[in-house]
């Protein structure tokens, strides 16, 4: 695999839609080893963690300064944090670890990680369980791919 798509794979691993279901399969059309784009992938995709909250807490911190923004930002937190208080109470990082792993679109890394954020998770925690998650997810797609390449290569040395 060459540099250039080396580095698209790598973007589309941090990129908030893609993530793992876009990354994967794309190194491997693009001639990565199945292992080797699964391993490059997750690790890459890990970094949304940390990334997300060096983002989160910049922004935020500058943003929260204007009147406007710092309302609707503690009516929106409040709101979610009753909606779902229940829940993280419950399940807490195991609960947000299966959300990240479920390989869905608006269920990747940097939607687990802003959760966390919004509802007021410790961060140490959250990175970690946001990681377990992306590691199961990406089992998962490298499954998948696996499995959808090898039907398709069965079925052509028949014809």
């Amino acid at each position: 695999m060459d540099l250039q798509n080396l580095g698209l794979t790598a973007l589309l691993a941090l990129l908030p839609i893609s993530e793992l279901r876009g990354a994967i399969p794309f190194a491997v059309a693009k001639g990565m080893p199945l292992l080797q784009a699964a391993v490059f992938c997750i690790l890459v995709n890990a970094l949304a963690g940390p990334i997300a909250y060096l983002f989160l807490n910049t922004f935020h911190k500058l943003l929260y300064k204007w009147k406007a923004y710092k309302n609707f930002f503690d009516r929106f937190v409040e709101r979610a944090r009753l909606k779902v208080h229940e829940s993280v109470q419950k399940y807490g990082y195991w609960g947000l670890m299966v959300f990240v792993a479920i390989p869905l679109p608006l269920t990747g890394a940097w939607t687990g990680i802003l959760g966390g954020w919004i509802l007021g998770m410790e961060k140490k925690k959250t990175i970690l369980a946001v990681a377990a998650g992306v590691f199961v997810a990406g089992c998962i797609v490298t499954a998948v791919v696996g499995l959808g390449i090898g039907a398709l290569s069965f079925f052509t040395k028949k014809i």
